[in-house]
């Protein structure tokens, strides 16, 4: 998953992620030694490196894929992430390493500190030079050095370990982007193990950090689940999965030839939940297709167990029938040891600082009272798992954040004592819908509710676009608090109409006839880049009429949205297709990625960062080239007017002045609806003001707050130049040209 909508939406890789045989390692590896520095958290790096399971891995196959077969079994284990991080795991007990570093209470402003500005990498979009690897290309001097100007600190690398599942002795290929992870080794169609250790040392000289991945919520069908399905040790405890009795098997749908389980149907899912078996409908059901996932249940088919005996299993899967969700309350804690050990890996053996936690909300599950749902979302065992994970990896010395499209209460409770940082999924839409209607009262509303409600825009991780849709779900108002009241447009509305609203006005403007290159994704939001948003709110229906002029109107408004999410503090997000102002693929470009209706593929265009391959049209995980509007980094920094050297000189203001640990006290009214204004405070006498003009229009206006003090100085941060005082009102005047941001620094009057 990922950002998803409530995680991050299925993606179907089977034509563009490659495949080696499961059991293939790599070449050998390279020690910490013969890097620059050593990659691993401070609190690691003088112990020797942990030793990586990947060199035991050397089991024949021989004999049919049975559970009968020792060697088939064999061969699972020697795949098995429970197996990898039941080694791992034992190498940390009794280590005084492991109490260095404070735990129970997430950092979001020392993460933030750490960290405030990052590259999201999406690998196999990534094209690099002929013969590179993804995480080869990720560590080359020049790329970290071309972050460092441009003001880029960390690099998020997306999912890089084998993901997919296996078929008998075969490997399957990944039904969700590299999400639904079925080992710890890194996957040879992104690089190795070696690669990724030299990436991490790259980014510590140049003074930044890697941010890797963990699924705590789901595995693929991978050698642990098949393991499960054989009823092999305590790995069945790794899944919410229930064995059926034969006598019920005529309960349960047959699975189609060629297939390994089939989504059971609302008529049978209430039917097993009566007969004791499973706890039934959940509060959704994520990624709802007809005919093809209408509950969030799956049936195995029959399958030989290691003792012989033939099972048929009805598993849970939050996301695609290839993600089975991880139990975190079995007896045995199998799931958690998995993920736990997961996290270890990739923190201490690989030598990232922080990692990603995906599909993190839904890791706990509760039968309600009859008719009613079950309780899958908020539940407090989720909370406790987090709390787990994040703890754990503080005491590594590293840092978390969570992709949690959840409504704002669960975001601030989940904070509380389980990830540093969280996604902003809450103000994300809302300046989407801003930019689209040409009206900041939707966003302005999400801003005063997030700090009503208690969570630190500090906390929060505000992004550009990244690999998932422009998510317009709205699970606060649409989900959580549909039937409360809310003033909107001068009058009374619930909730869920508000939600109703902004889904129909975004649709509206970036979609259909006058914008036919964005596409919506089923009931999650709307593929598109950030460039072609912007484009649909320009006017402009063909992308292939996109010259020169129209170029510079779209770098001005993808600048002023750069602005909102990098001034105001927390951490600043933006990925290649940002960097380069990429636009959506041609439908007929990705049609078989489209089959299954996974628009997003369209937005997922190959793109050459650094220029390295100018005559490349796809990456080599196949991905197609698609046209990017400003062109590669080096080009970019070369061009003192290019859109990078103007976010450049936005992200020095961010860093010069500590906006990104400032704190947000005031999101007041505004004289003209275009206009959005954030107040900060930096200390105990300067305020930082973001005054941004979404309207395509002209505007004076009133900037207004009782945090204004009269006769404070006004100067402008990028200039530093004077530009007023405030008056006795509390405000001053401020012109803006259509699509216009600026950055105000106020010095309080001293007493």
């Amino acid at each position: 998953m990922s950002e998803s909508s409530a995680a991050s939406a299925g993606e179907n890789t089977s034509s563009v992620s490659s495949a080696v045989p499961a059991g293939e390692h790599e070449p050998s590896e390279i020690t910490y030694a013969e890097h620059f520095h050593p990659a691993r958290p401070k609190s690691l790096r003088h112990r020797a490196r942990v030793k990586s399971p990947v060199a035991r891995r050397s089991v024949a196959k021989d004999g049919k894929p049975t559970g009968t077969n020792p060697a088939y079994v064999s061969w699972l284990l020697s795949q098995s992430m429970l197996a990898d991080a039941n080694e791992i795991s034992r190498q940390f007990s009794g280590q005084g390493t492991m109490w260095q570093n404070p735990f129970a209470n997430p950092g979001p402003r020392q993460a933030v500190e750490t960290a405030s500005v990052w590259f999201t990498a999406y690998p196999i979009s990534f094209i690099t030079r002929p013969g590179d690897s993804f995480l080869g290309a990720m560590a080359d001097e020049a790329l970290w050095e071309a972050f460092a100007t441009i003001g880029i600190e960390a690099a998020h690398t997306g999912p890089v370990k084998r993901a997919g599942g296996l078929s008998g002795w075969q490997t399957t290929p990944s039904v969700d982007g590299h999400f639904d992870r079925m080992s710890t080794e890194i996957d040879p169609a992104f690089g190795t193990e070696a690669e990724f250790r030299a990436m991490c040392g790259m980014a510590t000289w140049s003074g930044g950090t890697i941010i890797d991945d963990i699924v705590p919520g789901h595995t693929g069908k991978g050698a642990d689940f098949r393991l499960a399905e054989m009823k092999y040790g305590d790995y069945p405890g790794i899944y919410h999965m229930v064995e059926i009795d034969p006598e019920d098997w005529n309960i349960l749908p047959d699975v189609a030839p060629g297939q390994d389980s089939v989504n059971i149907d609302a008529a049978t899912e209430e039917q097993l939940a009566k007969a004791g078996y499973i706890i039934g409908r959940l509060q959704r059901v994520i990624f709802y297709s007809e005919g093809v996932k209408e509950t969030n249940w799956s049936a195995t088919k029959p399958v030989e167990g290691v003792d012989g005996v033939e099972r048929r299993w009805v598993y849970l899967h939050y996301f695609k029938d290839g993600q089975p969700s991880i139990n975190w309350l079995d007896p045995s804690f199998a799931g958690m040891r998995l993920v736990i050990g997961d996290a270890l890996h990739s923190l201490a053996d690989l030598g990232s600082g922080a990692l990603r936690l995906d599909a993190n909300g839904f890791l706990g599950v509760e039968k309600s009272a009859e008719g009613m749902p079950a309780w899958s979302e908020g539940h407090p065992l989720s909370a406790a798992a987090n709390h787990l994970i994040g703890s754990m990896v503080r005491k590594l010395g590293g840092f978390t954040f969570q992709e949690l499209n959840l409504t704002i209460d669960d975001i601030r409770t989940t904070a509380e004592a389980g990830a540093d940082l969280s996604y902003d999924f809450v103000n994300r839409p809302a300046y989407h819908h801003a930019l689209a209607t040409a009206d900041t009262e939707f966003l302005r509303l999400t801003l005063r509710t997030s700090l009503e409600l208690g969570v630190d825009p500090a906390s929060l991780v505000h992004a550009l676009q990244n690999h998932d849709e422009l998510t317009y779900e709205l699970v606060h108002w649409a989900t959580g608090h549909r039937d409360d009241l809310y003033t909107y447009k001068g009058a009374e509305i619930t909730g869920g109409d508000l939600a109703e609203s902004v889904r129909r006005d975004l649709c509206e403007h970036l979609t259909g006839a006058n914008a036919p290159y964005n596409l919506v994704f089923t009931t999650n939001g709307i593929a598109c880049t950030t460039a072609t948003v912007i484009a649909a709110t320009l006017g402009i229906t063909n992308l292939s009429t996109i010259g020169d002029a129209d170029t510079a109107r779209i770098m001005r408004v993808h600048l002023l949205l750069a602005m909102f999410n990098a001034l105001q503090p927390g951490v600043f997000a933006l990925s290649g297709w940002d960097l380069c102002g990429m636009l959506t693929l041609p439908p007929d470009d990705v049609s078989e990625l489209l089959e299954q209706g996974d628009t997003r593929w369209i937005s997922r265009a190959a793109h050459d960062l650094m220029g390295v391959n100018p005559g490349a049209t796809r990456s080599s995980a196949g991905m197609p080239r698609g046209t990017s509007l400003y062109g590669p980094i080096p080009a970019q920094l070369d061009d003192e007017t290019s859109f990078l050297r103007q976010l450049q000189a936005i992200l020095a203001v961010r860093k010069r002045y500590g906006v990104a640990v400032a704190q947000q006290i005031d999101i007041p009214a505004v004289s003209h609806r275009g206009m959005l204004v954030l107040v900060h405070r930096l200390e105990a006498d300067r305020l930082h003001l973001t005054v941004l003009n979404f309207a395509d229009e002209h505007v004076s206006g009133t900037v207004r707050s009782e945090h204004l003090v009269p006769g404070s100085a006004i100067s402008d941060m990028f200039t530093s130049k004077p530009v007023g005082t405030v008056d006795d009102l509390n405000s001053f005047v401020v012109e803006l040209e259509p699509h216009q941001g600026h950055s105000f620094l106020v010095e309080l009057p001293t007493a």
